[in-house]
């Protein structure tokens, strides 16, 4: 995975997490995915994204993604929009809020009917 793939993932991760605000369980999460990735420099890349404006982070965090995800295979797309949807059930539920935003994401990345079927199984 090369800098820019560890980026996308963290900050997607990232951004999700902190659409309601960060909890425990969420922020470890992060860190476990850093470590097993081995990229401390690419969390703190997108920890410092976000906080740089909470409020705009996510409209932000879209724009960005869109750029280079939108070249990325539609499998790919469909993976990093689930393995959002994975950690969000990690803790035992998904709040209206993040389903929203990864709705959006989808949207975005031209993934939406695929990501439904996911969440539907």
């Amino acid at each position: 995975m090369t800098s820019e793939e560890k980026r996308v993932y963290l900050l997607l991760k990232a951004v999700i997490f902190h659409y309601h605000g960060l909890d425990y369980e969420e922020k470890e999460d992060l860190e476990k995915a850093a470590n097993r990735l081995e990229a401390p420099e690419e969390l703190k890349w997108a920890i410092d994204f976000i906080e740089k404006d909470h409020l705009t982070a996510f409209d932000r965090a879209r724009t960005f993604l869109e750029e280079i995800i939108g070249d990325y295979a539609k499998e790919k797309r469909v993976d990093l929009i689930n393995m959002v949807w994975e950690s969000n059930n990690l803790k035992g539920y998904v709040t209206e809020m993040e389903a929203t935003a990864m709705l959006k994401l989808a949207r975005d990345w031209k993934v939406e009917k695929e990501f439904i079927e996911l969440v539907l199984k």
